[in-house]
Parts: C-alpha cells; sequence; structure tokens
C-alpha cells in the first residue's frame, strides 16, 4: 500500500511540477500588468481628458460624480431661462421635454406668445421681471419685443453683387455692412467718398479688388427723413432698410437680418466687414492683409487648419467682460435680465469674417436668443459655433493710447480706428492715401 501511494505522489509531481514553475512567473507578469495599468508608462493626457468620478468598477470607466447637463437653472434672469429653454428643445442627444415643456419661472401663456408668428410686444413679461417698471424705456421697449426678429425689407438693393451663373467668379473681395440710422446722411456721405468706396478699388500692393457697400438701417418715425433716406437710396442703391424701430438696443436685428440678406443677395463675397458710420478703416491696406493671411493660411493665429475660412473673425477682441449694471449708462443690463460673464467677443466698432463664417452664424443665431447689445450676441454666437475671434492691434475701437496718437505715421500703422467724424474722415483718407516718404513703409501695429 505505501509503495502504492508513493508511485502515485511521484506521478503527480511529475505532472504538476510544470504549473508549480509557471506560478511564479504568472504572478510576476499579473504584477506587473497590474502596475503599468495603474500608473502607465505612457505620458498622462492633459485634465479635461480624464473622466473624475466615483468608481464602481476597476473594468468600467468611472461614473461622473455628477450630471453632464444640468436639469435646473440656477438663475431667475429671463434671458437665461429663455436660451436655457431654447438649448433644452433642441439638444439632440438630451431632448428632454418634461424640461422644456415646464421650465422655471416662464408661463404656458407667455410661451404660447412668444411662439406666435405676429410681433406685437408682448407685456406680459412684466410677470416674470419683477423690476419691469423701474427699467428705462430701451430696456422696456427691447424685452417685450425680442421674441420678434423677422422683419420685412423696407429697402432691398438689388445691384450690390451680380446674380447668375457668373456670381461666384465676380464676387467681391470685400463687401462693406455699415450700421447707421437715418438721420446720419452726412456720415453716409463722407464713407462713399472715402474707405466706403464701392467698385474697383487699389490696394495699397497696387493690386485691383472689388468692393461693394451698404447701409443698414431700421426706420425712424419722422416721415421726413425717410422721404430722404428713399431718394438718397434711388441716387446711390446702398441702403439696406428692415421694418423695425431703429434703437441702439436693435442693433442686434440688423447682424441677424442681415446674414439672411447676405446668405441670398451676396453669398459668395469672400470678407465681410460690419462697422460703424463713424469709424475710419484703411480700406486699401485691409485688401492686403486679408488676401494675404487668405493665401498663406494664417488664420487662426497662424495655424493651418482644413476650416480656416470657417473660423475667421478678426478685430479687438474683449475679453470677460461684465454686464454694466449702472442704470444710467445706454449699456445697463439688469440683472433680472441676464447673470453671468460675457463670452469674448470683438468690438462692435468694426469687425471682419469670412463669408463662410457667415453663413454659419446664420444657422447658429436661430439657436441663441436675441440680446440688446450687438457684439456681445456675436460673441455668443461664436462661442456657440466653437470660434475665437482673432486680437488684432491694429484694430482700434478705444481710439489710440495717449502716447501713440501723435507719432508722424499713427494713422498708417492701423485698419481701423473709432470715433472719427466726417470732416477726419477726408482729412485722414487724404493722408494715408498718399502718405509721405517718411509714412510709406509703415508696418502694421502688433
Amino acid at each position: 500500500m505505501a509503495s502504492c501511494l508513493c508511485r502515485y505522489r511521484w506521478r503527480f509531481l511529475f505532472f504538476c511540477w510544470p504549473c508549480i514553475l509557471l506560478l511564479p512567473i504568472y504572478i510576476y507578469v499579473s504584477l506587473s500588468l497590474t502596475y503599468v495599468m495603474k500608473h502607465g508608462t505612457h505620458p498622462v493626457l492633459p485634465i479635461h481628458f480624464i473622466a473624475s468620478g466615483i468608481k464602481l468598477s476597476r473594468d468600467l470607466a468611472p461614473h461622473p460624480e455628477e450630471s453632464f447637463w444640468r436639469n435646473e437653472l440656477n438663475s431667475g434672469a429671463i434671458w437665461n431661462i429663455i436660451q436655457y429653454m431654447t438649448d433644452s428643445q433642441q439638444n439632440p442627444i438630451l431632448n428632454p421635454r418634461h424640461l422644456a415643456a415646464n421650465p422655471p419661472g416662464v408661463s404656458n401663456k407667455t410661451k404660447r406668445r412668444r411662439s406666435r408668428n405676429g410681433c406685437s410686444p408682448d407685456y406680459e413679461i412684466n410677470q416674470i421681471m419683477p423690476d419691469f417698471l423701474t427699467l428705462p424705456k430701451q430696456m422696456k421697449d427691447f424685452v417685450t419685443s425680442m421674441h420678434c426678429r423677422d422683419y420685412p425689407l423696407i429697402i432691398d438693393p438689388l445691384d450690390v453683387c451680380d446674380r447668375g451663373p457668373l456670381a461666384k467668379s465676380r464676387a467681391p473681395t470685400l463687401l462693406l455692412a455699415i450700421k447707421t440710422q437715418t438721420a446720419d446722411f452726412v456720415n453716409r456721405e463722407a464713407i462713399r467718398e472715402t474707405w466706403g468706396r464701392s467698385g474697383r478699388i487699389k490696394s495699397r500692393g497696387g493690386r485691383q479688388r472689388l468692393v461693394r457697400r451698404v447701409f443698414l438701417l431700421g426706420k425712424s418715425k419722422d416721415l421726413r427723413i425717410e422721404e430722404k433716406l428713399q431718394l438718397e437710396s434711388d441716387k446711390y442703391g446702398d441702403i439696406l432698410q428692415w421694418e423695425f424701430i431703429d434703437t441702439f438696443f436693435n442693433l442686434t436685428l440688423k447682424d441677424v437680418l442681415f446674414w439672411d440678406w447676405f446668405s441670398r443677395r451676396c453669398p459668395h463675397a469672400r470678407f465681410i466687414f460690419k462697422g460703424d458710420d463713424d469709424v475710419f478703416v484703411r480700406t486699401p491696406a485691409l485688401l492686403d492683409y486679408l488676401p494675404a493671411k487668405e493665401t498663406n493660411g494664417s488664420f487662426s493665429n497662424g495655424s493651418r487648419q482644413p476650416n480656416k475660412m470657417e473660423t475667421f473673425v478678426l478685430g479687438d477682441v474683449i475679453h470677460r467682460a461684465m454686464p454694466i449694471r449702472s442704470n444710467g449708462t445706454k449699456y445697463y443690463i439688469p440683472q433680472s435680465f441676464f447673470k453671468g460673464v460675457y463670452p469674448s467677443y470683438p468690438g462692435g466698432g468694426g469687425v471682419v469674417y469670412s463669408s463662410s463664417l457667415a453663413h454659419r452664424l446664420l444657422e447658429v443665431s436661430q439657436r441663441v436668443h436675441l440680446f440688446p447689445i450687438d457684439d456681445v450676441y456675436l460673441g455668443m454666437c461664436l462661442q456657440r459655433l466653437g470660434v475665437y475671434p482673432i486680437h488684432h492691434p491694429a484694430f482700434l475701437t478705444f481710439d489710440f493710447p495717449k502716447d501713440k496718437i501723435k507719432e508722424p505715421c499713427a494713422y498708417h500703422t492701423i485698419l481701423l480706428v473709432h470715433k472719427r467724424s466726417p470732416a477726419e474722415m477726408f482729412q485722414l483718407w487724404t493722408e494715408t492715401s498718399t502718405p509721405s516718404s517718411e509714412c510709406r513703409n509703415a508696418k502694421l501695429r502688433v
């Protein structure tokens, strides 16, 4: 019996010995893999690629500590509420109908009012804004009509850009879209005679480039001025006017309505300048700068991107601006209307963007609720597109620094300066069109 057990023991050891030898190797490999998976030998990814949260399993990604999307709104400001409603309704992933159907602070009756096609004032807004009766008139006018954005054209110039099969080959290099008001005849006339000339314009480098011009207007309550505007339109063919009252807070309407007009009337223009009628622009220098950047792929701060034209917007960029809460200024935005920090935006005195971006702005603007300050609204639309405006020191929307304006060639180093009177426009146009030998080779501000 003993010899039998001994024989079986040797057979057991014979067959199990390889397993015993492999066990330390298995343990070593397991520990090594565990260490590599935990610590890794590859570079650590940036923090925004790592999902932090509660680990419930070593084999699964961490569960987030909180949801990626908000399911409630922590603000009582009316603009934030309405934009939150819009985001909820149009979210292609979540589409939380229960949130969109019952947003905090907005009644079903008010929602129905906002969805109507008509544009009569919505005075029920005072049920949502507790301080409505104390607001300045321009703020009251805006919030009661901010659900309206489809206004018919009163004057529509048909010959700004060529149409038909040759429209693309004859498209302008630059389309000037200038915000003005009906009574500002002198400003418009000065622009037509100086930096806003339409036709074949010689750049600083000597190239002939096609420029077209439109003035963007609402209507005034003065019928006499409206009659003069119609005569002006008949003479120049550059007036673009819509059926809304022209006020400071309605400048945003000029943006969204212009983008629509542009997409139909002049969709192939390569670049758009949108600015005020009290700026001075060195158009010949701009006509050199823009095509050169387009050719060498220097949009987006010097990096080459396949879609660089779709993201190009240039100006005097303002970062992290806060709403002005002082009731005495025209930029006053009450907390009951908007809470938060403004996105980065190019100053509204003058900004240049590509036609590709203009088409994208038209689309995204349908998903961004109107805001009373037009350059902030542009920043909101750019933020939704993931587009970062490019800052250029040659755009002086707040004028020259005091120590620079007296330099002999100061105006030869800029692309735009704000504000300038009609008389100053004529003076600067003459000075920059025929530069002295000292200023002929002046470089742009950097």
